[in-house]
């Protein structure tokens, strides 16, 4: 299916300064981003920044962006602009990927744009994979997340779920089959990115934290693809984007 792949990306952030235009390899972190997305099958991929400083690295290397307000209180809010700067249908498909995803695989891409196609009636998808390390499933930053037998959301959250009743004295192993971990990679329609911001906030999203629970709340189903590899490391610290520059010479992106 045709889609275009957009990049949210803004200078604040408070453990990474000016972090899209993080250098790796050469380049800023964001055009790294925007390079392994067009790798995928999209049509089109477009940053969508807050400061002229991203859009001009973007054009300097030959990737589109465009200039979104910088008051936006969420990515979503600053591609619910976007789609309307690019002029796109209510039906047109759409994946988020994070301007801090440097070494995202293509393929995982074109996986959570081809469930649109799938479930034509799905409000939005998205990726996970299996845990296996027991820390994993109990750390609060990674969120975790249940699904139905058709493959939608049930559930997401920062608590270990689902619980293991009858897991073995001493709780040292991972349930099988393996809870799964969420991937913050999202794909929608044009039209429900338009709608979304407009939608009231969710109690327990402020709970969790967590933005996708919004769209269950009101009643929007989630699918979710399941990846049988992790997905490259995502870059929020310092420490995050010297482990990337480091694969980034040794030839492992």
């Amino acid at each position: 299916m045709s889609f275009c792949v957009l990049i949210p990306a803004r200078l604040a952030s408070t453990r990474l300064p000016d972090k899209p235009l993080a250098d790796i390899g050469g380049m800023p972190m964001v055009v790294r981003v925007a390079q392994r997305a067009a790798m995928s099958s999209a049509g089109r991929v477009v940053v969508a920044a807050d400061s002229s400083r991203i859009v001009d690295a973007c054009r300097a290397h030959a990737v589109e962006a465009v200039l979104t307000r910088a008051d936006h209180p969420s990515g979503s809010d600053r591609l619910a602009e976007t789609v309307d700067l690019l002029g796109l249908g209510d039906a047109d498909a759409v994946v988020n990927v994070q301007g801090d995803e440097p070494l995202i695989e293509p393929t995982l891409i074109d996986a959570v744009a081809a469930l649109l196609d799938r479930f034509p009636l799905t409000s939005m998808t998205t990726a996970a994979h299996e845990i296996h390390e027991l820390a994993d499933f109990a750390n609060p930053n990674i969120v975790k997340v249940v699904l139905d037998a058709s493959g939608h959301a049930l559930y997401f959250s920062r608590s270990p779920i689902p619980y293991w009743r009858d897991a073995p004295a001493g709780g040292k192993a991972v349930a099988q089959p393996r809870p799964l971990r969420h991937v913050g990679i999202y794909g929608y329609r044009a039209g429900f990115l338009r709608a979304f911001p407009k939608l009231a906030q969710a109690p327990v999203e402020r709970i969790e934290a967590l933005e996708q629970l919004r769209a269950m709340w009101h009643g929007h189903r989630i699918a979710v693809h399941v990846s049988e590899a992790e997905p490259g490391i995502g870059v929020d610290t310092p420490a995050d984007l010297e482990r990337v520059r480091a694969l980034w010479r040794e030839g492992g992106a």
